[in-house]
C-alpha cells in the first residue's frame, strides 16, 4: 500500500478498496485498516493526506458507533479513528509538519514562523496530538491481561503491533513539546504558562510509564528499541535546563523483521525450494543443456545415470532437507526455552510478590496485636486517675468542710466585736453629755479610728469577708459621728446643768474605765484570735495551691485519657458501624438473589406446598418482631450492636426462603393467586431491600421501619392460607351443591362480562372516532358474540349434566350420584371455574384494549383460552353421556359456535392491530442516509435481541405447560384409571 501511494502520487486505489470493506461489521477488520492507515499517513506519499481529508466525516460517525460497543475492539477502534482524525486534522492546519513528524530544529522554528502565538497555539494543539496517542496506548494496555505473556500470543500482538507508530509518534511530540515550553519560557511569564506546565507534567508521567511497561514486553523487544525518559521532568524555569534535555530516539533494528513479512519471506522460500526441485526433477528427466563439463561422458554418450548415483543425490537431499528441519526446530526449542524462561521468571517475580505481601500483612496483625495492648493499658491508667481523682475531690470536700468551721468561728468573733463596739458607743454617748469630757471623747474616737483603720487594713490583706465587716463598722462610725454632733449640740444647751451633773460625771467616768479595761480584754483576745485566724488561712491556702495544682494535673491527665478513650468510643461505633452496613449490605445481596430466582426461568421446575409457605412465613413474622426490638434497644444504645446483627442475618435468611418458597407454591397455585402471591413476594423483598438499604445510611438508620416487611408477610400468609387445599375439607354430600354453584357462577360472570362489554362498546361509540370507533366496535362485537356462544354452550352443557344424572343415579339422589362419580363431579367443578374465570380476564383484557393501555396479543391469547376452557367442559360434560342424546348433539354444535366465536375474535383483533399498525406507519423521508443505516442497525439489534427473548419465552411456556399438565393430572387423577 506504501509503495502503492508513491506510484500513483496519492491513495485514491486505497479508498476506493477501502469503501468495499465491512468495517461497520467486522471490529477486527476495522481495527487492522486503522493500523495500515496509520502507516500510510506516516510512511505514504505526501497527498494521502489531502486523499483523505473528504472521508474525516465518516472515519468520525464510524468511531461514534465502534464506541457503543464496550466489550472487544469496539473501544479500541473508536480511540484509534479519534487519533487517525486528531492527526489528519493536526497536518492539516500545519502542513510544515511530514507524517512521520521527523523536523530539524530549524524547521521547527519556521513551523511557528517565529511567532509567540503561533508557538502557544501549537504547543495546544501538540497536547491535544499527544493526548489521543496516550489515550490509545492506556486503552490497549487495559484490554490486556498483562498477568500472562500476552505479548508472544496472536491476539495480543494483534493489539500490540500499531503500538509501534505510537512510540514513534510520541517520542516526536514529546521532544517538540519539551523544545517549544523552553522557547515560550523566553518569551512570557511563568505565570502564564502554568497550564501548560501542568499538562506536561500529567502527559509526562503517563508516557514514562507507558514506555517503562512497553519496553518490558517480550514482542517489542526484537522489533524496536524504546527509549528511556529521565527520572525528573525538565525544569522549563530554568533556561539552562534546555541543554540538559537529551531527544528520545527510537531505534527499529535493520535485522528486525515485522511479524507481517515473515510469512511473505517463509512463502518465497518455499517458491525458491519449489522451483530448484522441478529444476532437479528436469535434469533427471531430460539432461541439462547448459553443462560445460567436458568429463560428463554420459550426457555426450546420451546415456542417463547410474541409479546409484540418483539415489546418493537423493539421499543428500534428503539429508540437507532434515538438516534444514533440524535446524528450524532447534529454533524453535531455543524461542520456546526463552518463553519458558521468562515465564518462569515472571512467576518467582509473583511469588515473591505474594510472600512480601505475606509478610506485611503479618507486620500489620502484629501491629495491631501491639495496639491493643496499648490500648488496654490506656484504659487501666484511666481508671486509676479516676480513682485517684476520686480521692482528691473527697479530700477537697474535707478542706471545704475545715474552711466552713472557721469562717462561723470568725463571725462568732466579729460579732462578739460589734457588741463589744456598740457598748463603747453607748458610754460615749453618756460621756459627751459633759463638756468636760469631750476632749477625751476625742482622743478614744481617735483612738478607736485608728484602730478601726488598722483592723480594715488587716482586714483588706487577709480576705473579703473581713473587708464586708470593715464596712459595716464605717457604717457604724458614721452614724456614732452623726450622734457626736447631736451630743455636741445638747452639750451647748445643757452648759447650765453641768454643775448638777459633775457628780454623776465621776460615776460615769469610773464606769467608764472599767469598760476601757473590758474592751481592752476583749481587743487582746481579739488580735489573738486574729492571729490565729491568719495562720489558719495562710495554711488553708498553701494547702488550697498544692490541691489545686495537683488537681489540674489531675484533670489534664483526666481529660488526656477521655480523649483517647473518647476516641476508642467513636473508633469503636465506627467499626460496629461499618459491622453493621457489612452485614446489611450481605443481607440485602441475599435478599436480591432471592428477587432475582422470581424472574429466573430455570426456577419454573421448582414447586412447593402452602403449609411449607406458612411456616416459612411464620418464622419470618416472628424473626421480623425481634429484629424490631433488636433495632430499638440498637438506637436507644448505639453500642448494643451484638443483639442486631444475628437478627438481620437471620431476617435475610428467612426473608429470602419465604420468597423462594412463595414463588415455588405459586407454580401450583390457579392464575390469579398465583400472580398474587408473586407480587406480594415482590413486594416484600422490596420493602426488605428499603430496610436493609435504610441500615446502611447512618442519616436514614432511624427511620428505618420492619413495619411494612411484617405486612406483606401477613398478606403472604393469607394467600398461602387461601392456597391450602380444600378439597379434604369438603364432604362427598356437598359434592352436588359445589357443582350447581359452580355451573350457577360461571352463567353469572359471563353475563356480567357481557354486560360489561355492552357497556365499553356504548362508551366508546360516545368517546372514539374515525379509525379507533371502527376498530373497537369490531372488537367488542366479536367478544359479544364469544360471550352469547359461551352462555349457549354453558346452557347445554346444563342439560347434558342433568340428562346424566336423571339416567344414572336410578333410586338414589342426585347428590350420592355425584359423590359416587367424585373424579367426573371434580372434573366439571374445574371446568366450571375455568369459563368464568377466562369470560373475566377476556373482558378486563377487551377494556384495556378499548382505553388504549393493553395489547391486540393479549386479547387474543385470552379468547383463545376461554376457548380451551370451554372445550374442556365440553369433555366433562359428554364423558358420561348416551352418545344419541340429543342434549350431546346441542353441545357439540354450541361448542363449535364457540369455536367460531374465538375465530371472529382473533380475526377481528388482527384485523384492528393491521389497521392501526398501518395508521402508524414509519415516515422516512426525512432521513439521511446515515441515520437510516443507524436505525437500520438498531433494528437489527432489536431483532436479535426479540428473537432471543422468543426462544426463551417459548422455553419457559414449554415448561408451564408441562407443568400445568402434571398438576392438573394430580388433581383430577389423570394417573389413575377411572372413569374416563
Amino acid at each position: 500500500c506504501i509503495l502503492g501511494t508513491h506510484h500513483e502520487k496519492g491513495a485514491q486505489t486505497f479508498w476506493s478498496v477501502v469503501n468495499r470493506l465491512p468495517l461497520s461489521g467486522n471490529a477486527v477488520l476495522c481495527w487492522k485498516f486503522c493500523h495500515v492507515f496509520h502507516k500510510l499517513l506516516r510512511d505514504g506519499h505526501s497527498n494521502v493526506l489531502k486523499d483523505s481529508v473528504r472521508y474525516k466525516n465518516e472515519l468520525s460517525d464510524m468511531s461514534r458507533m465502534w464506541g457503543h460497543l464496550s466489550e472487544g475492539y469496539g473501544q479500541l477502534c473508536s480511540i484509534y479513528l479519534k487519533l487517525l482524525r486528531t492527526k489528519m486534522e493536526f497536518h492539516t492546519k500545519n502542513p510544515r509538519f511530514p507524517g512521520n513528524l521527523q523536523m530539524s530544529d530549524r524547521q521547527l522554528d519556521e513551523a511557528g514562523e517565529n511567532d509567540v502565538n503561533n508557538f502557544f497555539q501549537l504547543t495546544v494543539e501538540m497536547f491535544d496530538y499527544l493526548e489521543c496517542e496516550l489515550n490509545l496506548f492506556q486503552m490497549v494496555f487495559g484490554s490486556l491481561d498483562m498477568s500472562r505473556s500476552v505479548s508472544v500470543t496472536a491476539a495480543g500482538q494483534c493489539r500490540l503491533a500499531p503500538l509501534i507508530q505510537v512510540i514513534l509518534d510520541c517520542s516526536h511530540l514529546y521532544d517538540y513539546t519539551v523544545k517549544l515550553l523552553f522557547k515560550l519560557h523566553s518569551c512570557l511569564p511563568a505565570d502564564t504558562l502554568q497550564g501548560h506546565r501542568d499538562r506536561f507534567l500529567e502527559q509526562f508521567r503517563k508516557l514514562k510509564d507507558l514506555f517503562y511497561r512497553s519496553s518490558n514486553l517480550q514482542y517489542f523487544k526484537r522489533l524496536i528499541q524504546i527509549p528511556q525518559l529521565p527520572e525528573n521532568p525538565p525544569n522549563f524555569l530554568r533556561a539552562s535546563a534546555l541543554s540538559e534535555h537529551i531527544s528520545p530516539v527510537v531505534v527499529i533494528p535493520a535485522e528486525a523483521s515485522s511479524p507481517d513479512s515473515e510469512p511473505i519471506t517463509d512463502l518465497v522460500e518455499m517458491d525458491t525450494a519449489s522451483q530448484s526441485l522441478f529444476d532437479n526433477k528436469f535434469d533427471d528427466i531430460f539432461g541439462s543443456s547448459f553443462s560445460s563439463d567436458p568429463f560428463n561422458f554420459n550426457t555426450q554418450n546420451g546415456m542417463n545415470k547410474d541409479d546409484k548415483d540418483r539415489l546418493i543425490e537423493q539421499l543428500y537431499g534428503e539429508i540437507a532437507a532434515l538438516k534444514e528441519e533440524l535446524e528450524n526446530f532447534k529454533a524453535e526449542s531455543a524461542r520456546g526455552a526463552v518463553q519458558l524462561r521468562g515465564r518462569a521468571s515472571e512467576l518467582e517475580a509473583e511469588l515473591a510478590e505474594q510472600r512480601h505481601l505475606k509478610q506485611q500483612a503479618q507486620d500489620e496483625s502484629e501491629f495491631l496485636r501491639a495496639e491493643l495492648e496499648e490500648l488496654k493499658k490506656q484504659r487501666e491508667d484511666t481508671e486509676k486517675a479516676q480513682r485517684s481523682l476520686t480521692e482528691i475531690e473527697r479530700r477537697a470536700q474535707a478542706n471545704e468542710q475545715r474552711y466552713s468551721k472557721l469562717k462561723e468561728k470568725y463571725s462568732e468573733l466579729v460579732q462578739n466585736h460589734a457588741d463589744l463596739l456598740r457598748k463603747n458607743a453607748e458610754v460615749t454617748k453618756q460621756v459627751t453629755v459633759a463638756r468636760q469630757a469631750q476632749g477625751d471623747v476625742e482622743r478614744e474616737k481617735k483612738e478607736l479610728e485608728d484602730s478601726f483603720q488598722r483592723v480594715s487594713e488587716q482586714a483588706q490583706r487577709k480576705s473579703q469577708e473581713q473587708a464586708e465587716v470593715l464596712d459595716t463598722l464605717k457604717r457604724e462610725l458614721a452614724a456614732s459621728r452623726q450622734e457626736l454632733q447631736v451630743l455636741q449640740g445638747t452639750l451647748e444647751s445643757s452648759t447650765q446643768a453641768g454643775a448638777e451633773q459633775s457628780t454623776r460625771i465621776a460615776g460615769l467616768e469610773q464606769e467608764r474605765d472599767s469598760l476601757s479595761r473590758a474592751a481592752e480584754r476583749h481587743g487582746e483576745e481579739t488580735a489573738a484570735l486574729r492571729a490565729e485566724l491568719q495562720q489558719l488561712r495562710d495554711a488553708l491556702s498553701r494547702e488550697r495551691e498544692s490541691s489545686r495544682t495537683e488537681l489540674e494535673t489531675l484533670q489534664t491527665q483526666l481529660r488526656d485519657k477521655e480523649n483517647a478513650e473518647r476516641a476508642l468510643q467513636r473508633r469503636l461505633a465506627e467499626e460496629q458501624l461499618a459491622l453493621l452496613q457489612g452485614t446489611a449490605r450481605e443481607a440485602e445481596r441475599m435478599v436480591q438473589d432471592a428477587l432475582g430466582r422470581l424472574e429466573d426461568p430455570a426456577h419454573i421446575g421448582c414447586t412447593g406446598s402452602a403449609d411449607c409457605l406458612l411456616s416459612r412465613t411464620l418464622a419470618a413474622s416472628e424473626c421480623v418482631g425481634r429484629l424490631r426490638d433488636a433495632h430499638s434497644k440498637y438506637l436507644s444504645n448505639r453500642t448494643a450492636v451484638g443483639s442486631l446483627l444475628p437478627c438481620l442475618a437471620l431476617f435475610a435468611h428467612l426473608v429470602s426462603d419465604t420468597l423462594v418458597q412463595g414463588s415455588a407454591t405459586s407454580h401450583v397455585a390457579p392464575m390469579e393467586p398465583a400472580d398474587r402471591l408473586l407480587e406480594m413476594c415482590r413486594q416484600c423483598g422490596s420493602e426488605a431491600v428499603s430496610y436493609l438499604s435504610a441500615l446502611q445510611d447512618p442519616g436514614t438508620v432511624e427511620g428505618a421501619d420492619c413495619s411494612p416487611v411484617m405486612t406483606c408477610l401477613g398478606r403472604i400468609s393469607a394467600i398461602g392460607e387461601e392456597l391450602r387445599p380444600r378439597g379434604l375439607d369438603v364432604k362427598q354430600e356437598e359434592l352436588g351443591d359445589l357443582v350447581d354453584k359452580e355451573m350457577a357462577a360461571t352463567a353469572a360472570a359471563i353475563e356480567t362480562a357481557a354486560a360489561r362489554i355492552e357497556e365499553m362498546l356504548s362508551k366508546a361509540r360516545a368517546g372514539d372516532t374515525g379509525v379507533k370507533l371502527e376498530v373497537n366496535e369490531r372488537i367488542l362485537g366479536s367478544c359479544t358474540g364469544l360471550m352469547q356462544a359461551i352462555h349457549v354452550l354453558v346452557l347445554a352443557s346444563k342439560d347434558l349434566q342433568r340428562e346424566i344424572v336423571e339416567s344414572g343415579r336410578g333410586a338414589a339422589s342426585p347428590k350420592e350420584f355425584y359423590a359416587k362419580n367424585s373424579r367426573w363431579t371434580e372434573g366439571l367443578i374445574s371446568a366450571s371455574k375455568a369459563v368464568g374465570w377466562g369470560a373475566t380476564v377476556m373482558v378486563d383484557a377487551a377494556d384495556l384494549v378499548v382505553q388504549g393501555k393493553g395489547t391486540f396479543e393479549e386479547l387474543m391469547v385470552c379468547s383463545r383460552e376461554i376457548a380451551a376452557s370451554t372445550a374442556q367442559l365440553v369433555a366433562a360434560s359428554k364423558v358420561k353421556a348416551d352418545k344419541d342424546s340429543a342434549n350431546l348433539c346441542k353441545l357439540q354444535q354450541a361448542s363449535r359456535g364457540v369455536n367460531q366465536a374465538t375465530a371472529g375474535v382473533v380475526a377481528s383483533t388482527k384485523a384492528g392491530k393491521s389497521q392501526v399498525e398501518e395508521k402508524d406507519s414509519m415516515d422516512f423521508s426525512s432521513m439521511t442516509l446515515t441515520q437510516i443505516k443507524r436505525q437500520e442497525m438498531d433494528s437489527q439489534v432489536r431483532v436479535l435481541e426479540l428473537e432471543n427473548q422468543l426462544q426463551k419465552e417459548r422455553q419457559k411456556l414449554g415448561e408451564l405447560r408441562k407443568k400445568h399438565y402434571e398438576l392438573a393430572g394430580v388433581a383430577e387423577g389423570w394417573e389413575e384409571d377411572g372413569e374416563w
